[in-house]
This record gives C-alpha cells, structure tokens and sequence, in this order.
C-alpha cells in the first residue's frame, strides 16, 4: 500500500507545482495592480508592501472616455460576434454536414483550407477591401469587426459544427421529412436542438478570442471612443515610453473578470460540447 500511496503523493506534487507556474504570472499581475509606481519599480514580490488601491481609481479615469466606455465596446463587439458566429456557422454547417449540392467536398475542403492561413496575411487584403467600402473609420468603425462574423468566416466553427452534425443520426432527418417537413422544418426542429453543444462551445470560444482580440482591434478602430480594452490597455504607455503600469495592471485585472465570469457560467456546458462535438476523425 505503501508504494500507490507514494506515486499518489508524487503526483500530487507535480501536479501543484505545473498549477503554481500556470498562476505564478496571474498572481503577480494582481500583487503588481496594487503597487504603487515606485514599489513597482523596487519590490519584485508578489505582494506589495503598501496596498495602493488607488491604481483602479487612476486607470478607471486616466482617459477624457472613461474606461467603462472601452469596457461597454468590448461587450458589445464580443456578444455580436458570439450571435454572428452561431448564426451563420450553424447555416453553413448544416448544409456542409446535412444537404447535398453540386461540388459539396469540393467546397467543404477549400473552407478546410482556409484555417491553413494566417490572419495575419489576410488582414491587409481585408482592411483594402473594407476600406474601399467606407466602413473603416466612422460612421461604422464595427463593421470590420461584425460583418464577417455573420458570413460564416470562422471555419474551425464550421468545422466543429459539421463533425458535430454528422454525428446526428439520419433517420431523424429521414423520419421528419415523412412527415412532410421540408429542409427547413428539419433545421429548425430537429439540428438545432439538437446542436447545442456545438452551439454553447462556439459562443464561448467566440466570446473569449474576441474579448481578447487586439490585433484586428488595433487595425480597424482609430477613435478613441471606440476602443476596445485591449486596444485601450496600450494607451497607458505614452509618447516618451513612460508607463502607469500600476493603473495599467490594475485595468488588466479587471478585464479578465468577464471572461472569467463567462466560463464559469457555462463551464459545464463547454466540458459537454468538447466531449460530444465529433473532434475525431
């Protein structure tokens, strides 16, 4: 008994020391939103050895927009996307998964492909073609950001949701058209209910990359009304490279706690939609 017990406790060891490197830098953002400029400067603990509270004050008001307007843009670029990305993932994932058309495969593998680009290369391309249409810069500076989320862009989504799909057994399609539905009664009645898994994991996914977004952000959104937190977050360092990193630190923290909040919610879910989305060949 002696030797389980002892890989037992082995185990256990490794397993809290990979779990204290995984919260070391977490753990010392929230120490450092607390310090003052100079202890920041002097004191490379976790904790400070004067708590400055006022860092949340500064960095809530250390713009002419007050922070909770960066907070505001990013709720509603983030909550856009999530229904953009259900909406039209789960279109063209059941017509991919469930209808059959003219060069289906043929399609299905250039989309596959498309998760073979960087979004880096993509970008600039994009910004031409955005630009040209006038929705760079206001009066739409989200357009950007939203539209190709409601034109099925996201191909690993649309990839998750036909694996997901195919999973579906046939002979409810089969059973529903007997009775006279048509494809679309069948969408509406049968998949998605049924697809709720898929959905519940593409809105989470879609809610934390788009929230922590600051690329594509950076690009398309030029006034500062506008800004998302991530793009926000870089305004604390100035012309001259001087940083209020206690504020900027202390705006870091709380930007994590709507991501953090949103995966609790829905942890349960997302655990059931990894496991039976049909991520295997």
């Amino acid at each position: 008994m002696t030797l389980p017990r002892g890989r037992t406790l082995v185990r256990l060891v490794i397993l809290v020391a990979i779990l204290a490197v995984v919260l070391y830098p977490l753990l010392w953002m929230v120490g450092t939103s607390f310090k003052s400029r100079e202890e920041i400067a002097t004191n490379i603990g976790l904790w400070p050895d004067v708590f400055t509270p006022s860092n949340f004050r500064e960095g809530w008001q250390n713009f002419d927009v007050s922070f909770g307007r960066f907070f505001a843009n990013s709720a509603m670029v983030a909550l856009l996307t999530v229904v953009g990305n259900a909406i039209s993932c789960l279109l063209a994932a059941y017509a991919f998964a469930r209808l059959r058309f003219r060069m289906r495969k043929f399609w299905f593998a250039i989309m596959i492909g498309t998760l073979l680009l960087p979004g880096h290369v993509l970008i600039i391309p994009q910004y031409v073609l955005f630009k040209q249409l006038g929705w760079v810069g206001e009066p739409w500076p989200y357009l950007p950001l939203l539209v190709p989320q409601f034109l099925a862009t996201e191909a690993f989504f649309v990839f998750l949701m036909v694996q997901f799909m195919r999973g579906i057994p046939y002979e409810l399609d089969e059973a529903a058209k007997i009775d006279g539905a048509s494809p679309y009664t069948v969408f509406a009645h049968v998949i998605v209910p049924l697809s709720r898994p898929a959905l519940v994991t593409t809105a989470i996914f879609s809610f934390i990359w788009t929230w922590n977004d600051f690329f594509r952000q950076l690009v398309f959104l030029s006034d500062l009304q506008d800004y998302t937190v991530p793009v926000a977050l870089t305004l604390f360092i100035d012309s001259t490279s001087e940083s209020a990193v206690g504020p900027m630190f202390a705006m870091s923290l709380l930007s994590l706690v709507p991501v953090f909040l949103f995966f609790v919610a829905f942890q349960r879910l997302l655990v059931e939609g990894i496991n039976t989305s049909g991520l295997k060949g």
